[in-house]
């Protein structure tokens, strides 16, 4: 069984007729597979709108950089199912800002800047109406125009960090999710209904067809909550429906008005190990007391010495009625790097065993073998179809043997490491002299007068962390030659990182804010700003490297966790 991690860092989202899937795996990645096909269609990584800027930042940080934390698919005409042309993937960063990728185009159609500082938690839609909801860790609730991304409106639904979000299908009620569960009008934002019952942040919310029940599973809590909508002001849960793990997915129908055929109350839920849950019950109380259906994925057919990702549901999606007790559902299961597609018939207490196919599982070595007779060496790795194998150990560029590998490893290092005299010390004069020959080093400035230091730093610690307000107060007392000095000493120290950034730039800052005429008036001062100028561009190029380096061991290092503590050597079977 694979791990409880497994589930909580990806994002799934049907296309409203369930031909495609939208599935991000924390990697910065939107992949759009075709269920009908079994297809991977498109790879969003780096994105570009119709005007050419990138969706990441100019700067090209990569995929890795991007936090995705919801997802939503939306269709804009009913009547064109499968038109792509007529979807959007919308998506939110946490960073605060909302993106809406066109599915057939494969580019941004619109962005949101810094919608909700903080982080945006939520994403959600109404088919009836034209208009996007999102909320974040503002507590503030938008309502975004979803052909144009322009902001309509937006209102201040909590004074804590909203963590989810949820609007009926008539688009009518909204529902939010922070220290207590609130239900709104959506035409005047007016609070019609407020839950409690949930101690944590509540992870996902949805609404049944009719808008009269509202499910909702918190994290780190094996049950999920079944609200009555045309209850009193304020109440506690009317039905408690209880999973082995907690749910990172919901989903639900409500069949109990003018179908005489099928009346009851139909709930869907993805734990977090990747099993999905089916309740059913004619009635709320009937729905209480109900046991639930079990779907899962065999992993029979996969060694016991497997240590990678197992097979389990990613996604699932209730789809038409069949018969009373009985529901039609529409599952993706396996891995993700090549998911399968199926539509099951699931009948109230008969759980679904699924069988993964063995296409598109990643095989240890040895058992490669069984299918391949001759083999060159059992120490090469073959790397097929790189863009597809986030569940292989990266990198794995090309056909190596383990002596050439060796070999590379130590030419690399030779060829990084720092060049040294006979002496056996780095030449400082050289690095210094090359530092003011690209300019990042002023030649007129040099080290400080010790009695201005001894002057200026009489009342300051650079290394402790001043308040803004003191720190403006003491800028303000000084003279405006006095002031210049102290920026000239500020500069040459963060030239020779005797202190860093951090505690050097605030007070760079202030000094420019407040003393900035007297600055610009001086001679000298052209040459100042310019090194400031430098430095911060270089440095701040590094940071943007040692960014996207932090995002590359970052998935690194969960693959090697995901494959246990020994490690074993891959290949691509098909």
């Amino acid at each position: 069984m694979t791990s409880a991690n497994s589930m909580r860092d990806v994002l799934t989202a049907f296309s409203p007729s369930s031909d495609y899937l939208a599935i991000s795996s924390g990697d910065g990645r939107i992949k759009i597979w075709d269920t009908l096909k079994g297809q991977m269609l498109s790879d969003f990584s780096d994105l570009l709108s119709n005007d050419d800027s990138s969706v990441l930042t100019k700067s090209g940080r990569g995929h890795l950089s991007v936090d995705y934390t919801c997802i939503k698919w939306i269709s804009l005409d009913k009547k064109k199912k499968r038109k792509l042309g007529y979807s959007l993937v919308v998506l939110g960063t946490g960073t605060g800002d909302i993106l809406a990728l066109d599915a057939a185009a494969g580019h941004l159609k619109w962005k949101v800047n810094d919608c909700h500082p903080g982080g945006v938690t939520s994403i959600s839609f109404s088919s009836q109406s034209s208009s996007i909801y999102s909320a974040g860790a503002d507590g503030i609730v938008c309502k975004i125009d979803c052909m144009t991304g322009n902001m309509l409106e937006k209102f201040k639904a909590s004074t804590k960090a909203i963590s989810s979000l949820a609007v009926s299908p008539d688009g009518k009620l909204l529902a939010t999710a922070s220290a207590q569960l609130k239900v709104f009008k959506c035409a005047n934002h007016k609070k019609l209904l407020k839950f409690s019952g949930h101690p944590g942040a509540v992870r996902c919310m949805t609404f049944t067809e009719d808008g009269n029940y509202l499910f909702s599973s918190s994290l780190g809590e094996k049950y999920i909550a079944v609200w009555e909508i045309s209850g009193e002001k304020k109440q506690s849960a009317s039905c408690v429906l209880n999973l082995e793990h907690p749910a990172v997915l919901l989903d639900a129908r409500c069949n109990t008005q003018g179908d005489t055929d099928d009346p009851g109350l139909y709930v869907l839920a993805i734990s977090e190990i990747g099993v999905c849950y089916i309740w059913y019950g004619k009635s709320l109380k009937e729905l209480r007391n109900s046991k639930p259906t079990k779907v899962s994925v065999s992993s029979d057919d996969i060694s016991s010495n497997h240590k990678g990702t197992l097979p389990t549901v990613l996604a699932a999606k209730l789809d038409t009625r069949a018969k009373p007790a009985s529901h039609n559902v529409f599952v993706a299961y396996g891995l993700l790097i090549k998911p399968s597609f199926q539509r099951i018939l699931v009948n109230h207490g008969l759980d679904v065993i699924l069988n993964s196919p063995l296409d598109g599982i990643l095989l240890p070595l040895r058992q490669y073998q069984k299918f391949q007779k001759k083999i060159d060496s059992r120490k090469a790795v073959s790397a097929l179809d790189r863009a597809n194998a986030e569940e292989a150990l990266l990198p794995i560029p090309k056909l190596l043997q383990l002596a050439d590998k060796k070999t590379s490893h130590a030419q690399e290092l030779q060829n990084d490491l720092m060049s040294i005299d006979d002496s056996g010390t780095t030449s400082k004069e050289s690095m210094e002299g090359r530092l003011r020959s690209l300019g990042i080093l002023s030649n007129c400035d040099g080290v400080s007068n010790d009695k201005t230091d001894s002057a200026i730093f009489k009342d300051i610690n650079l290394k402790i962390a001043m308040p803004q307000k003191k720190m403006k107060a003491f800028v303000l007392s000084m003279g405006s030659d006095e002031a210049y000095k102290f920026l000239r000493v500020l500069v040459n120290m963060w030239q020779s990182k005797i202190l860093d950034a951090y505690h050097i730039l605030p007070w760079i800052n202030s000094l420019l804010l407040n003393h900035n005429r007297y600055i610009v008036s001086q001679e000298s001062a052209t040459l100042i700003l310019d090194s400031v100028y430098k430095i911060s561009k270089s440095r701040g190029s590094v940071i943007e490297l040692l960014l996207q380096l932090s995002g590359r061991l970052k998935l690194v290092t969960t693959q090697v966790c995901n494959t246990g503590s020994q490690l074993t050597i891959y290949v691509w079977f098909f």
